[in-house]
C-alpha cells in the first residue's frame, strides 16, 4: 500500500499559485526541517506555492524524525533498494499536489536535502513528464550504474555541497556530477569552502537563483 504523505504548506506570496517547489527533507528530519526556505525565497519566487512532505517512516536510528528509507550505512545496494520503494509514495505526493494547483510538471522544481537528495534524483528523472528542474543539497545519485537506462527526461540539475561534509563526502558531489553528465544531464555544481552537512547561505541563494531561472524559463516564475 503506498503512504498518503504530507506537511507544512506556504502559499505563494502574490496570492496566485504559478509554480510549486516540493522539499524533500533528510534522514532523521522531517518536513519542518526545510519548509522556511520557501520564506527565504519567496521574494524571487512570490507566485510558487511550498510544500516538504514528511518522508513515509519513523526514523530508524532516531527518537524523532523521519525517513525515506533505512540508511545505516552510505551502502549502494541499499540505496538503490530503498529509493526504489519510497518512490511510488513520493510519486503519487507530486500527482496529488500538482493536481492540487493544477499545474503540470513544468511548472515544479524539486528541491533535496541529503536523503532528500537522493530522492529527487531517483524519482525527478523518471516522472513520465519532466520537471522544471531538481536542486540537490549534500546528497548523491543513488543509483548511478542504472539512471542512463532508465531515465524518462533531463530536468536541468544543481548540486551543492561542502567541502568538510563528514557524512556524506565532497567527493560525492563529482562522482554525482559526472554520472549526470555522462547521461545527458545539464548539471551545475557548487562546492561550498568549510561546510559540513548542511545549507549555508551562499547554497540558499544558488538554489533559490536557479529555481527563479528554471522556472522563468518555462513561464511560471511570476518574479
Amino acid at each position: 500500500m503506498t503512504a498518503q504523505l504530507d506537511g507544512p504548506r506556504l502559499a505563494p506570496a502574490s496570492g496566485v499559485t504559478g509554480s510549486l517547489v516540493i522539499f524533500l527533507h533528510g534522514y532523521g528530519a522531517d518536513g519542518n526541517d526545510l519548509i522556511e526556505i520557501g520564506r527565504r525565497w519567496a521574494p524571487v519566487l512570490p507566485d510558487t506555492a511550498f510544500v516538504s512532505p514528511h518522508a513515509p517512516d519513523p526514523c530508524g536510528e532516531a527518537p524523532v524524525g523521519r525517513q525515506w528509507f533505512p540508511l545505516a550505512a552510505i551502502d549502494p545496494v541499499g540505496v538503490r533498494k530503498g529509493a526504489v520503494a519510497a518512490a511510488p509514495s513520493l510519486d503519487h505526493f507530486i500527482d496529488s499536489e500538482l493536481q492540487r494547483h493544477s499545474l503540470s510538471e513544468a511548472a515544479l522544481v524539486l528541491v533535496g536535502f541529503s536523503q532528500g537528495t537522493m530522492m529527487a534524483l531517483h524519482v525527478g528523472p523518471r516522472r513520465p513528464q519532466a520537471v522544471a528542474g531538481i536542486v540537490g543539497y549534500s546528497g548523491l545519485v543513488p543509483d548511478p550504474e542504472y539512471i542512463a537506462a532508465e531515465v524518462r527526461n533531463r530536468p536541468p540539475i544543481l548540486l551543492v555541497h561542502g567541502d568538510n561534509d563528514p557524512l556524506i563526502p565532497s567527493i560525492a558531489l563529482h562522482t554525482s556530477a559526472k554520472v549526470l553528465g555522462e547521461a545527458g544531464f545539464n548539471v551545475e555544481w557548487h562546492m561550498r569552502p568549510g561546510l559540513e552537512h548542511g545549507i549555508d547561505e551562499e547554497g540558499l541563494r544558488l538554489g533559490g537563483e536557479f529555481t527563479a531561472r528554471v522556472l522563468n524559463q518555462n513561464g511560471r516564475g511570476g518574479s
